[in-house]
């Protein structure tokens, strides 16, 4: 049986080399225009968190925490020309002048999740490297804009993910994907100069589309999501993701994973998302090697097999390429929510070495150049895994 549910989970699972120069910004009037859209949307995310029943304080503090900023997208994703994306940012502690600081750090989370996920990494990761940290909603999922007129398909989402790094910051970027998070890093970085770096967790790379998902007709289709963000569907999922379930698998996290999916419209953009066959990362990861790249993995991992696909990506990426594994103890599919100090460290370190912290010159222009954007030095997320019946759609994942 739980090989069964891991092989449902698999066949659907979602959830330039660095130069000191590249440091420097990059935006336009309309992008400007987009950065003064940004509001809190905290309070009504807060009662949405509370109202259902989420207790952690780590959850609330995130649920609080939540800015949204509106983006201008092409008429291919939305007619209205803009969507609403939301997002949470960390501010880095306060450096002396001129010292050493890294590149900000994007967290993307996995399927069907929001960066409610990071609420335990988010603040660690800050605190510990010294970087800005942020972590957003993929467009359709989270709390993000919701509207029958708007495409959800996975290249809607990256377009958005791209528009949304140029709305609120638009320096060069260290992106990290968690499970499905890791695909969207893998498929960001490979096209733009400006990803520094990439770290994976978990990292989906090699499983592509959503299977026969993207085929069913409509009124099948719907069937389907509507068992995904089903309680005992999430709850196997959920204790699927971690290597001590008695003590993360809780009702509470439960409740993390599953309060973005009562929101109205969020069936029909899950639908949107299916019918477009989903991230397909695997031809793309090699175009990561001419940059740092860091994979870091659950050693229990029961729903991808750190064992199976760690080899797949240092073979992709090369011998020659600058590629660090690291295998977290204690801890299943999601590191960051349960050895969160341990992930920080780790990323951490890989954020203060030589491969980004060149020179005092470059950190410094770092430093100098971020937007001044309203942030909140709050907590993160939470969020992991769930999966769709194997006889609609050949497995899944969701976060909790």
């Amino acid at each position: 049986m739980k090989l069964l549910a891991t092989t449902t989970l698999l066949a659907f699972f979602t959830t330039e080399a660095f130069r000191p120069d590249a440091f420097r910004p990059t935006f336009d009037r309309r992008l400007a225009t987009a950065v003064r859209s940004t509001v809190s949307a905290g309070p009504s995310v807060l009662e949405s968190v509370t109202s259902f029943g989420i207790v952690e304080p780590l959850a609330q503090a995130a649920a609080a925490a939540v800015r949204s900023v509106e983006i201008p997208v092409p008429s291919s994703v939305s007619p209205s020309l803009s969507v609403d994306i939301t997002y949470i940012k960390w501010d880095a502690p306060t450096a002396g002048r001129g010292a050493p600081r890294p590149p900000p750090v994007l967290l993307v989370h996995g399927f069907d999740s929001s960066c409610l996920e990071y609420r335990r990494l988010g603040p660690e990761l800050a605190a510990r490297s010294g970087a800005d940290v942020y972590a957003v909603d993929l467009l359709g999922w989270g709390f993000t804009t919701l509207d029958a007129s708007v495409d959800y398909s996975a290249a809607s989402k990256l377009t958005a993910l791209r528009g949304f790094w140029d709305a609120v910051d638009g320096r060069p970027v260290v992106l990290a994907g968690a499970s499905l998070g890791g695909a969207s890093a893998i498929l960001f970085g490979a096209e733009s100069e400006r990803v520094l770096g990439t770290v994976l967790i978990d990292a989906q790379g090699f499983v592509d589309g959503v299977g026969p998902m993207a085929s069913l007709p409509g009124p099948l289709a719907f069937a389907g999501v509507s068992v995904l963000k089903s309680v005992p569907l999430r709850n196997a999922a959920n204790k699927m993701s971690y290597a001590d379930p008695d003590t993360f698998a809780t009702e509470d996290a439960l409740r993390v994973g599953r309060v973005h999916c009562v929101r109205e419209g969020w069936d029909a953009a899950m639908v949107s998302f299916m019918k477009s066959g989903g991230f397909a990362p695997s031809a793309a990861v090699e175009k990561l090697a001419d940059r740092p790249v860091l994979i870091l993995w659950g050693r229990q991992d029961g729903i991808l097999d750190g064992t199976e696909f760690v080899p797949k990506f240092e073979a992709a990426l090369g011998a020659g390429s600058d590629v660090e594994v690291v295998w977290v103890e204690d801890s299943g599919h999601v590191p960051h929510l349960e050895q969160p100090e341990t992930t920080a460290d780790i990323i951490a370190e890989f954020l203060t070495s030589d491969k980004f912290l060149t020179s005092k010159e470059a950190a410094g222009a770092a430093q100098g150049e971020s937007n001044n954007f309203p942030t909140l030095a709050v907590g993160v997320s939470a969020v992991a895994a769930a999966g769709l019946a194997a006889t609609l759609v050949g497995g899944g994942i969701g976060g909790f």
